[in-house]
């Protein structure tokens, strides 16, 4: 069975609900493909830090009921999750508050156990990580993990880059656009979309987005429901299937369009054929509220031997 390694940080989720009550969850772009992945029937590992409270048991807990591996969670004394708010207006446009500055895993690139967890990444066949991921760390802490990552590499190990970004992560963009180059550099797949890349190369049109991009295998997944995909300097453009249902909530949209093209990849599909494997889990999650669905909802996944 293929073994994977998401790095990242998952947080306390508060909704607010139109009666004023908030209703609490967890949430985290990383995590939420982990969970998809192993619902797909990855051997997937959540790389994280958090504390010794009970709120970190519930999310160690919710993991390994959803199957995700929580052996290289490393828990801080004293330490305490992320938190976010949801607040929804009557238009149903949602905006975030964050607590986050000082969560157990900002320290995760200076711990005494930092070495042992970057070594063992190289026991992996996949390790996934996203903007979100650089952005917990400080310079020296990205240039750690980056450091891990080439070393896994020469291992053999693959490496799958997410450009999930958000801004109030990345207050200068410089510092931005020179961590996205060395994660570019560092990869073998990167998930792109037009939609994170903008903000960073204002006015790009999508050939220049995707040359940007060093990997030999990328995904850009346009404003439209459809995505381009470059292997080996070849370029093919995927449709997306018409969505069945009405369109709900798009959280983990990207998330798990990221789980099913990995998945697929591993199990030696074609990179077009894991792009409609992709497009296909995304479609079905945006047409319920949250970032992970039912189990029950989970669709049959389209054959992965599509021709190319």
């Amino acid at each position: 069975m293929m073994r994977i390694a998401s790095i990242g940080e998952c947080m306390i989720e508060l909704r607010q609900m139109p009666d004023g009550h908030l209703t609490r969850s967890f949430g985290g772009d990383t995590l939420n493909t982990a969970v998809y992945l192993a619902r797909l029937g990855a051997s997937v590992d959540y790389v994280t830090a958090l504390g010794d409270d009970p709120l970190s048991d519930e999310m160690i807990a919710g993991w390994q009921s959803e199957g995700v591996g929580t052996e290289q969670v490393v828990r801080l004394k004293g330490k305490l999750p992320g938190l976010y708010m949801i607040e929804t207006n009557r238009a149903g446009e949602r905006r975030f508050y964050h607590w986050r500055d000082a969560s157990a895993v900002r320290g995760l690139m200076s711990l005494p156990e930092t070495d042992a967890l970057l070594a063992s990444l190289a026991e992996y066949d996949l390790i996934y990580l996203s903007a979100i991921t650089l952005s917990l760390f400080d310079i020296a802490g990205r240039d750690r993990l980056i450091a891990a990552l080439q070393h896994a590499r020469g291992a053999g190990v693959r490496v799958a880059f997410d450009t999930n970004f958000r801004a109030r992560g990345w207050p200068d963009l410089d510092l931005a656009r020179n961590a996205f180059q060395k994660a570019f550099a560092a990869s073998d797949i990167v998930l792109a979309s037009v939609e994170d890349l903008l903000p960073l190369y204002p006015g790009d049109a999508e050939d220049k987005l995707l040359s940007r991009i060093e990997a030999e295998e990328v995904v850009l997944k346009r404003d439209i429901p459809a995505s381009i995909i470059r292997h080996y300097g070849q370029r093919q453009r995927v449709e997306a299937e018409p969505v069945s249902g009405a369109v709900v909530d798009t959280t983990a949209a990207g998330d798990s369009f990221a789980a099913a093209y990995l998945y697929a990849r591993l199990s030696g599909a074609q990179p077009v054929a894991a792009a409609r494997a992709g497009h296909h889990l995304a479609g079905t999650v945006v047409c319920h509220p949250g970032a992970i669905i039912p189990r029950d909802a989970m669709p049959d996944m389209i054959a992965l031997d599509t021709p190319s």
